[in-house]
């Protein structure tokens, strides 16, 4: 790779970085409305659905332990574009397995590529933020995210919807794009200088940078009922939608991770004049009532209230991520923004796969709509006591 002499402005690379951001996350919700096409043509359990989906998060996760912070000692264009090439070989690998293996090995690399890209994308946005638009960084690393949830889940339904082969041009765009991405970093300026430290910090551990620990710990409940509910969603969602509510069509399958993360950009973005302490405890009660309203509305077996409930509880999962992000992104220095993001993401992706890991494991003894219940009532409970623990603090 090589540096360009004349980088793009800073406005542009910004621009370039969000976009970049939306793009991971849209890799990771993209799987899940093909996953019922593939249980059929290979033929796996609900247990091994949810394996896969976990695998990409595990790798996720140890990705972050282990280079979290790389972007801060190696350089963020390098680091980045290393990343969006793994997510280029995931589309691939993707695109063209046929056993639960391959599917296992495809996720495994995306979750390398989402730990090493997460991270340092946000940490790069922070560095590029418009110097005349103070805090617009904070508001893109907290809607960026269930905005690239939502596009993918939607993009991926619609082509089902169109031909029923859609899985290989899906993934091999998406694999395009990805390489697209991986060569335009390095027409980005550096904003991360190389420098020492980088072996040591390769050891696995989540440092948060001192100044930011007591209010990370404090906004820690929220990211993990925030993030619990988006992983039940990608991983069992589109389940819940065809077996409780007879929903056939990809697009309305996906439609459903859409009106869960869609909404939560939204209010995210219409948050971003609200304090950051306004914004987590509206988060959390948004996603308490409105877990508890959707949990009704599967009881009932109704698909309008379970609609018109999915949104109130896509607030809640973007308000509480975005409160915690804006909360935390001021208090790090530019040499630690890769750090805290590291910590922020491990924090949301444990909550991301472990619970969802058991939930798979019970919808085999339980059933999947006794299962979503019990996974349900947790997430009220966890946001409830993210809601007390924020009023105390």
């Amino acid at each position: 790779m090589f540096a360009i002499r004349q980088p793009l402005a800073r406005p542009a690379s910004f621009t370039f970085a969000a976009f970049g951001s939306a793009l991971v996350m849209a890799s990771a919700s993209a799987p899940s409305p093909f996953y019922p096409q593939l249980q059929a043509q290979i033929g796996f359990s609900s247990v091994v659905l949810t394996g896969i989906f976990a695998i990409y998060a595990l790798t996720l996760l140890l990705t972050l332990l282990t280079f979290g912070s790389v972007s801060d000692h190696l350089g963020r264009r390098p680091t980045l574009s290393v990343g969006f090439l793994l997510l280029a070989l995931f589309a691939l690998l993707f695109s063209q397995t046929d056993t639960v293996s391959g599917l296992m090995m495809a996720r495994a690399v995306q979750g390398i590529a989402c730990g090493l890209l997460l991270s340092t994308l946000s940490a790069a946005i922070v560095d590029l933020e418009p110097l005349d638009k103070p805090g617009l960084a904070a508001v893109c690393n907290a809607t960026l995210p269930p905005a690239g949830l939502a596009i993918g889940a939607l993009l991926a339904g619609a082509a089902i919807d169109m031909t029923s082969h859609a899985l290989h041009p899906f993934f091999q765009g998406l694999a395009l794009v990805s390489i697209l991405f991986a060569a335009g970093v390095w027409a980005w300026p550096e904003t991360s200088p190389r420098h020492e430290g980088l072996w040591s910090s390769l050891r696995p551990r989540v440092r948060i940078p001192p100044t930011a620990r007591p209010v990370f710990w404090r906004v820690a409940p929220a990211l993990f009922a925030s993030w619990a509910t988006g992983g039940f969603y990608l991983s069992l969602g589109v389940s819940i939608s065809i077996h409780v509510f007879g929903l056939t069509h990809g697009l309305e399958q996906g439609a459903v991770v859409t009106a869960l993360a869609g909404t939560g950009a939204l209010a995210s973005f219409f948050a971003r004049h609200a304090s950051a302490s306004a914004t987590l405890r509206f988060g959390t009660l948004a996603l308490a009532a409105g877990t508890a309203l959707t949990l009704l509305a599967i009881q009932l077996g109704s698909i309008w209230a379970y609609l018109l409930a999915l949104p109130l509880a896509g607030a809640g999962f973007g308000t509480c991520f975005y409160g915690a992000v804006r909360s935390l992104a001021p208090l790090a220095g530019p040499h630690e923004r890769g750090e805290l993001f590291a910590a922020i993401f491990t924090v949301s992706y444990l909550a991301f796969g472990v619970p969802v890991v058991v939930a798979g494991a019970l919808v085999t003894s339980l059933g999947l709509a006794a299962t979503t219940i019990g996974y349900g009532f947790v997430i009220i409970c966890m946001a409830l006591a993210a809601f007390l623990g924020k009023a105390r603090g």
